[in-house]
């Protein structure tokens, strides 16, 4: 069961990642390169939004890390 916590974790990490450069990316934009300041909270929700991923794929593998071993104790035969 582990392989599969990997495989979400990397999923996890890689989508999050991704989003938080983006957001990174457009915040300096609209801060500093753009004469506009709509980016700049653009950016921001956008750094939020990938750490709200990352937080809530880690939740879930913890979650099911767990349940896994909860129940292991409740059935050791298995």
């Amino acid at each position: 069961m582990m392989n599969v916590n990997k495989g979400i974790f990397n999923a996890v990490q890689y989508f999050g990642g991704t989003v938080i450069i983006i957001g990174i990316i457009t915040f300096i934009f609209g801060a500093f390169a753009s004469g506009s300041s709509l980016l700049t909270p653009i950016g921001i929700g956008t750094v939020m939004g990938g750490i709200f991923i990352f937080l809530m794929g880690m939740f879930f593998i913890i979650t099911e890390e767990v349940l896994e071993k909860t129940t292991k104790k409740l059935n050791p035969q298995k």
